[in-house]
């Protein structure tokens, strides 16, 4: 263990991330841990990710390990890690790793701790999703049933780690809700750095008409994203502005029955089914857009809202959850209530004055600033060292909050 205690002496870590889900899965967790990682090792700390194979990915990854993986039907997209797991143990064991972090609390989570359990290792989790709002994907069993499952799992999952990071507060009330009394840090996932795009070369591929003002959702087309008031609070606003486009990037199990009600509100000829798109092209749609919409009252975090920002997009979203956490209202965005026509009266109230658009536009790109990959990287390697050293002064300093 003498190498270890040297990386922590020079400030560099070893650090081993688990996670059952990773790029080119593309979902707010993947995203945020590819960001981390870069920037960790940007400042030169060595990071292994473990995570599941997946067919997408053929070549060899430098300090990526991947478990052997399946998909099931109720599971497409997103392969699941199967044991045994001892070949990828001695993998593990030939570095000396200063801690662990584990993004998810399932199988490659679970082989984490044990494995942090095992070699004395200290373990840091992220508590990204809240998972009951999920259970109508597996079926044949009780949903009632699943979400207590769940419940018992989160309290002892979380209670066995050294500390936990969640995006926002309203994970945190969910953890605590659950009696999980493990100590944590609340640290809002950076948007990735900006590319930049010239915006009427960007519209003009798109073939978005000069006089057209896009609303943009970008993520998954799921039930629980609540896009049936997203697709009616359009369609109310479609009615006042015959400019207004809606544009749906990305794909998912919902996307039929949005099609459908689309249809049944007359604004198919409105709204542009984008579908699935690679990580590095989503920025040129933000570029494109005119304003953020977004609907979803179950995220732990606003990751899309904030890259949305990145692009000077200020933002509507429905209360709830961790979406909203982020939007200042009046400075780069508003937040209203669960209601079509309460959501439709605000966009058309920030696209229809342009000082307002202007400034909230403005405002966004300031708010992300003040929430860079730098200040969460540095908020995240104080977490490691508080579970690393945790009896020492350093490691018994209370970490601040952030919001």
């Amino acid at each position: 263990m003498e190498m270890a205690a040297s990386n922590r002496n020079q400030g560099r870590l070893r650090i081993a991330i688990f996670s059952d889900s990773a790029l080119p899965v593309l979902n707010g967790v993947s995203i945020s841990i590819d960001s981390l990682i870069t920037e960790l090792r940007n400042r030169g700390h060595s990071v292994h990710l473990f995570t599941a194979r997946h067919p997408k990915v053929s070549e060899i990854e430098p300090h990526t390990y991947r478990f052997r993986a399946i998909e099931t039907p109720w599971t497409k997209d997103y392969p699941l890690a199967f044991p045994p797991f001892y070949r990828m143990l001695r993998k593990f064991r030939r570095h000396e790793f200063d801690v662990i972090h584990t993004h998810t609390p399932f199988t490659l989570g679970f082989v984490g701790l044990r494995w942090a359990e095992s070699h004395g290792i200290p373990i840091v989790a992220t508590y990204h999703t809240l998972y009951d709002r999920y259970v109508h994907y597996i079926p044949f069993i009780p949903r009632r049933y699943l979400r207590f499952k769940l419940a018992k799992h989160t309290n002892f999952y979380y209670n066995k780690v050294s500390h936990v990071i969640t995006p926002s507060e309203a994970s945190l009330k969910w953890l605590r809700r659950h009696s999980v009394t493990t100590p944590v840090t609340v640290i809002p996932t950076a948007a990735l750095p900006k590319q930049f795009f010239d915006r009427s070369e960007i519209r003009l591929k798109l073939g978005i008409p000069s006089d057209h003002k896009i609303l943009l959702y970008v993520g998954r087309l799921a039930k629980e994203k609540n896009m049936s008031t997203l697709l009616e609070m359009a369609a109310i606003a479609f009615q006042s502005d015959p400019s207004l486009r809606l544009w749906l990037v990305g794909d998912g199990p919902y996307r039929t029955e949005c099609v459908r009600m689309t249809r049944e509100l007359g604004i198919g000829d409105r709204v542009k089914f984008v579908g699935f798109i690679p990580r590095a092209e989503v920025d040129r749609y933000y570029a494109a857009a005119d304003l953020f919409v977004f609907a979803s009252i179950t995220e732990t975090q606003g990751l899309v809202v904030q890259e949305a920002m990145n692009y000077g997009l200020p933002a509507v979203a429905v209360t709830g959850g961790g979406a909203s956490e982020g939007i200042v209202e009046g400075e780069n965005g508003f937040i209203v209530r669960n209601d079509a026509a309460a959501f439709a009266e605000e966009v058309l109230h920030v696209l229809g004055q342009e000082n307002l658009h202007a400034r909230l536009s403005d405002g966004a790109v300031k708010s992300v600033r003040r929430q860079g990959t730098d200040a969460m990287c540095d908020r995240v390697v104080e977490v490691y060292r508080q579970a690393i050293h945790p009896n020492s002064a350093d490691g018994a300093k209370p970490l601040e909050r952030v919001k």
